[in-house]
């Protein structure tokens, strides 16, 4: 197999599994009750299904413009992400709550890949005002604005 054709086979697989899980989420909200509480999750999921199934539709196709795909050292740098989004998704966001737990998740993704010295006090109060920042757009955005559901548990 040549390398453009298993990197195409990649790009499918990839945009395939993506799409797959777009697939569930949107009938997962669409399931879900009271629906009320399920109108923004259900939009955000209808357009994610459409540009997954779109992004599978063009690597199936031949029209996508194929890289060169995605390297273990680059893996080994997105794991920590990957394992953090995971228990915010599968426990976190639903234990601790949903505000909370987003600000623990941002400030400790934030930790991780921040470039900056991790020896300067300055660095951690500019985190920490960079989380608070973040967390008062997220509570604006979503309770205030949106008057979106959150899951509420422990704190908020």
């Amino acid at each position: 197999m040549s390398t453009s054709t298993a990197s195409r086979l990649e790009h499918i697989i990839a945009s395939g599994l993506i799409a797959a899980v777009g697939v569930w989420v949107a009938y997962t909200s669409y399931t879900q009750a009271p629906a009320e509480a399920f109108v923004f999750p259900r939009l955000v999921s209808t357009v994610f299904v459409v540009l997954a199934l779109w992004t599978f539709g063009k690597a199936c196709l031949g029209w996508s413009k194929v890289g060169a795909g995605l390297s273990g050292s680059m893996f080994l740098r997105m794991l920590p992400g990957l394992v953090i989004a995971l228990i915010y998704i599968f426990w976190a966001a639903k234990g601790l709550g949903f505000y909370t737990a987003t600000t623990i998740a941002f400030f400790i993704l934030l930790s991780l890949y921040d470039p900056a010295s991790h020896g300067t006090i300055r660095t951690w109060i500019k985190r920490l005002l960079i989380t608070a920042c973040f967390m008062v757009v997220m509570y604006g955005l979503f309770a205030k604005l949106l008057k979106v559901y959150t899951p509420r548990e422990i704190f908020f």
